[in-house]
């Protein structure tokens, strides 16, 4: 009889599961990233356990005893995550996935490489599986399954970038917010930018905003001394977060990407920062899952707000020219995550 393997499984959540409204109910946030993991170390007494959390995804993976061990943690970890989450089982399991053995680390692979990203063919989400999996390490979560399986991914996401045209045309979140922003502006170098959290994310909008012209910047976060170093390395305004609404008339281009669970910008100050304009447009973008901005800000005449949705439609537009390297790469790596997992197997 063949050997099972060991007991990998994956309970995720992704923009291809789940609509941005549910994405921003199961986000961890920060503050709850440890419940998390005491979840799956203490009271499921995962041995190897790892949280990938980004914009787009929610990925809860675990080594169990056995695959058929797994199969059974899966209705208790819907039931914890509903717990945690306030929210009704049958909730979390119409919106999440579940996939064991090999299928996880075919999984991971596409994710490394960003086969599976709403915005396909991004680079940013391999620095982001790398982050989480630097994190678990640390925590003492990461052991020689998901070690072998998230740096071989790491391998596998590098090959791809090299050997094919996957990332050929591929786009970013910030050279989308680029795009726009120069449709609506013109030139950068006049415009006033507004940047309400410290984040990888937002720094990157940032740097590439900044790569265009945009010089007059103000950033905001929770903590000052945040905005502060960040403001020093970017030759920008540091502000206080209780400034923001204040700030919102005077500002062109506003990107938010503070960690909270309920929206920083409302509708009403949007509507208030819009009447002091005189007409002239102010751009939005809510780059944070939960998002910061209230979504009917978008019914606001001269208000122009993105969401991450909305930005991955765009950036999917050139989807075309990619097809190709697409196929390639699902098939090479799928045969990557073959002999991983056969490896793996035959070590159990």
């Amino acid at each position: 009889m063949a050997n099972p393997g060991p007991g990998i499984f994956l309970l995720g959540s992704t923009h291809r599961t789940a609509p941005l409204a549910v994405r921003e109910r199961l986000a961890v946030p920060p503050e709850r990233l440890e419940a998390i993991y005491q979840l799956l170390r203490e009271k499921m007494s995962l041995p190897e356990c790892l949280v990938l959390n980004t914009c787009n995804r929610v990925e809860l993976y675990g080594v169990a005893k056995s695959p058929e061990a797994a199969e059974a943690l899966r209705r208790q970890l819907i039931e914890e995550i509903s717990r945690l989450h306030r929210l009704e089982p049958g909730e979390v399991e119409q919106y999440t996935f579940f996939k064991q053995r090999g299928d996880v680390v075919e999984h991971v692979f596409g994710v490394a490489a960003g086969l599976d990203s709403q915005m396909l063919g991004e680079t940013e989400i391999l620095g982001q599986v790398k982050d989480s999996y630097a994190d678990a390490t640390q925590r003492g979560s990461a052991g020689p399954v998901l070690n072998r399986i998230f740096q071989k991914s790491f391998q596998a996401a590098k090959w791809a970038r090299t050997n094919t045209a996957i990332g050929r045309g591929a786009v970013s979140v910030g050279s989308v917010a680029v795009e726009l922003a120069t449709r609506m502006f013109g030139d950068l170098d006049r415009s006033r930018l507004l940047l309400i959290g410290v984040g990888e994310v937002g720094q990157s909008v940032l740097q590439a905003l900044r790569s265009r012209g945009a010089r007059n910047v103000t950033i905001a976060s929770r903590t000052f001394a945040h905005a502060q170093e960040l403001a020093g390395a970017q030759e920008a305004v540091a502000t206080e977060l209780t400034r923001v609404p204040a700030l919102l008339s005077e500002s062109d281009i506003v990107l938010c990407a503070l960690s909270a669970e309920a929206p920083v910008i409302t509708r009403v100050q949007l509507a208030s920062a819009a009447s002091r304009r005189a007409g002239v447009p102010l751009f939005v973008i809510d780059l944070a899952v939960p998002r910061n901005v209230e979504p009917t800000a978008t019914e606001l005449e001269n208000i122009f707000l993105y969401n991450m949705d909305d930005l991955a439609a765009i950036a999917n537009e050139n989807l075309k020219t990619r097809e190709a390297a697409v196929d390639t790469c699902r098939v090479t790596l799928a045969d990557k995550a073959k002999q991983v997992w056969e490896s793996l197997a035959s070590r159990a």
